[in-house]
């Protein structure tokens, strides 16, 4: 795709960080920026950035939770909060989380979103580990 025709989209640093074979910093664009975006703010505890410390999502809060529907639907409120705050250029349609039947202390959260510009609706599957009580 021209790069110039979607550019209201935005740009971004690719993440994680990557060099160009130019010796530039690899860049991401238009979906693709904010898709990197969404999952940056679900990998990054509210704290770790000294310029902005209530950026990220709360669900690092979870840790340690038990595996069980409370901790889920907390976690799915999380998720929604997070990304309506930090991310303005996508709506989030649905966020599920679900136990992993095969790893007994990983999370699978499902996030279906719309990009507000275009309408075009996406979705993503991030893993989120906790650790299993003993």
């Amino acid at each position: 795709m021209n790069q110039g025709t979607r550019t209201f989209l935005g740009t971004g640093w690719h993440w994680p960080l990557a060099i160009t074979s130019r010796g530039g910093i690899a860049l991401v664009h238009e979906e693709d920026d904010i898709r990197e975006a969404i999952l940056n703010i679900l990998n990054t505890a509210p704290g770790e950035r000294v310029m902005r410390p209530e950026y990220g999502c709360n669900i690092h809060n979870m840790l340690f939770a038990p595996i069980n529907a409370d901790t889920m639907g907390e976690i799915t409120r999380d998720v929604y909060a997070s990304l309506g705050r930090w991310e303005p250029r996508a709506e989030v349609l649905d966020v599920s989380v679900k136990a992993d039947p095969d790893n007994e202390g990983r999370l699978w959260i499902h996030v279906e979103y719309r990009i507000k510009a275009t309408h075009d609706e996406r979705s993503l599957v991030f893993p989120f580990y906790v650790i299993p009580e003993e």
